[in-house]
């Protein structure tokens, strides 16, 4: 019987010789982020990212039927997870069983690399950005595969934003699963649903602005949990709090009734004063800061173009901001007064985070680099880190200091050793669209989710240190 490996690219490009693309209805990723420039542009881009199967099935045939790479664990009717031990044994850490197709991995790797279409705003960011980029040393190991659990399936609602998968220990995982946000325990192999969003939710405490009727089939474009607390956002300003160790839902808002409406992206933060807040950034080209005791509006700043991201430094001062437009911008955190404008980018920006120190920062932007920056000297950024298949959607950083990741739209997570100065790179590679990434707050934990209809997957990797755990002890 035929097998399928269906590893689906986010456009349609030229389908690989052994491969044939069939075209479907998209399930997950149902909307395009429409900036302000619209028109017949947004057309192309909307029906040029359906998602789509890549079939080679056909690749399976002749296939030795006494093959022991069981893709379905009959005992549970599960897909089977892949273990260190596994990995290091040759099992492929996705579970894609390459010694029986007629394709190897290196070569649809190939295929991949050339065949992947990034998409851009400004036409060949891409390929100007090349010239910039900092040169690296590869091949270095700074995380180490510790499992991936095909139970554990992370979506995605919207192709640009990819900022769904949180760490709230070395062990816990919050992540988006269709309508679903769940959680997931490494340590017990358990999933648990922390809140349904398919059907009607509504806050059952009373806070001023708090929206009593709730929502309905909320299509949830943003997630952030931080110790506690956990903020979803929504395509149509939707703004849903809840604390985790509560029942129910604390808080329903509407940031804005515009047409133009989507979060882009939330973060929680510890104030100066201790107090809790989050940043919520929007389309309708504004900034907005919520204390999460009250959920009262404290600040509301807005800026001329969509804002895709917004991080606050360390000590609370300064926000960075990015959006639809080539230009990032830092600003006074309590004014929202532009300090400085920050040029280099070439494309719409949607990921930015500052290292712990309160110095330096990232941003992530669609001509498919990452560029650092020091607040002591901004006139130009002081790295330059280029992606392989296309736009840098997230970024972070490990709680020290030590280690950046920076994500693709699929298929790479890159690790950065900051002490070696940005220069030093740890590739991370498979195949899938990446829903989010999260350092655990003890920095031992990378945790990778994975969009693919068959595997679709959490991906966990362990820090590495002169000693060594037991798998059998992690």
């Amino acid at each position: 019987m035929c097998e399928t490996l269906k590893i689906g690219p986010p456009r349609r490009p030229a389908s690989p010789p052994i491969a044939r693309i069939r075209p479907r209805e998209s399930r997950f990723i149902v909307g395009i982020k429409m900036s302000h420039y619209q028109g017949d542009d947004g057309e192309y881009v909307a029906d040029d990212y359906e998602a789509e199967d890549v079939d080679v099935d056909e690749e399976f045939r002749g296939a030795d039927p006494e093959s022991d790479v069981d893709e379905l664990d009959m005992s549970n009717n599960r897909f089977t997870d892949t273990t260190a031990d596994q990995a290091r044994r040759g099992r492929d850490i996705q579970g894609i069983p390459w010694e029986r197709l007629s394709i190897t991995r290196g070569k649809y790797r190939q295929t991949r690399l050339e065949q992947y279409k990034n998409y851009e705003n400004v036409p060949q960011s891409g390929e100007k950005s090349e010239k910039d980029c900092t040169v690296t040393e590869k091949g270095n190991s700074f995380y180490e595969f510790r499992r991936n659990s095909r139970s554990v399936k992370s979506t995605i609602l919207h192709f640009q934003l990819r900022n769904l998968v949180w760490a709230t220990s070395k062990h816990d995982v919050y992540l988006m699963s269709n309508y679903s946000v769940v959680h997931w325990s490494s340590l017990t192999g358990k999933k648990s649903e922390v809140l349904n969003l398919a059907g009607h939710v509504a806050p059952n405490e009373k806070h001023p602005g708090s929206l009593l009727e709730g929502f309905t089939q909320t299509q949830v474009s943003t997630l952030a949990v931080k110790d506690r607390f956990l903020v979803a956002g929504g395509f149509q300003g939707e703004l849903i709090c809840k604390f985790l160790d509560r029942p129910g839902i604390s808080f329903c808002s509407r940031t804005t009734y515009d047409d133009n409406a989507i979060t882009n992206a939330v973060e929680i933060y510890v104030s100066p004063s201790g107090g809790i807040h989050f940043i919520a950034s929007n389309n309708d080209c504004g900034v907005r800061d919520f204390d999460m005791e009250s959920f009262e509006l404290s600040k509301h700043f807005r800026y001329p173009w969509p804002v895709n991201h917004t991080s606050l430094s360390p000590d609370g001062k300064l926000l960075v901001i990015v959006g639809d437009d080539p230009d990032g911008i830092l600003v006074d955190a309590k004014t929202g007064k532009t300090i400085m404008p920050l040029c280099g980018h070439l494309d719409f920006s949607f990921a930015s985070e500052w290292h712990p120190d309160g110095v330096t920062f990232a941003t992530g932007n669609q001509d498919k680099t990452c560029r650092i920056w020091d607040i002591r000297n901004l006139s130009k950024s002081i790295a330059v880190l280029k992606g392989n298949l296309g736009a840098i959607r997230s970024i972070r950083y490990t709680s020290d200091g030590r280690y950046m990741a920076m994500a693709e739209p699929a298929d790479f997570v890159h690790v950065y050793d900051t002490k070696a100065g940005y220069e030093k790179e740890q590739e991370i590679d498979f195949f899938g669209e990446i829903s989010g990434m999260s350092f655990s707050p003890d920095t031992e934990s990378l945790f990778v989710g994975v969009w693919d209809r068959t595997y679709g997957s959490l991906l966990e990797y362990a820090r590495r240190r002169n000693f060594s755990y037991l798998d059998s002890l992690i």
